[in-house]
């Protein structure tokens, strides 16, 4: 089991995904620079811990209101953590979209009926 703060066997083992990269964004470009240890950012967030830490553990996704807590106390703007955190989830359901079955409409063809 990898120890607190390691990075996994496959996080190294590639480019790192939507969501790290995501994460990566956040704490090392945000919490890190600010010297912050992560319950102090959950306090300047006004957000519980667990909260904070499932996002940063990839366990969560950016909500909207996150992403402004952060950007009021951090600075960067919400518009860009939201749209990294699109793009993640565009990519996730790519991955799934031949589960959804759905039938292209043709407008002609359905006005005839």
């Amino acid at each position: 089991m990898p120890s607190k703060g390691s990075i996994s066997r496959k996080a190294r083992s590639g480019a790192p995904s939507r969501r790290s990269r995501l994460r990566i964004a956040i704490v090392g470009k945000i919490i890190q620079p600010s010297g912050l240890t992560v319950t102090a950012a959950a306090a300047a967030l006004k957000v519980s811990r667990p909260a904070l830490s499932s996002l940063l553990n990839s366990k969560a996704d950016l909500s909207i209101k996150m992403a402004l807590r952060i950007e009021k106390a951090f600075g960067v703007k919400m518009d860009t953590l939201m749209r990294m955190q699109a793009a993640y989830d565009i990519a996730q359901t790519r991955k799934r979209e031949n589960e959804i079955q759905v039938r292209r409409v043709d407008p002609i063809a359905d006005l005839r009926l």
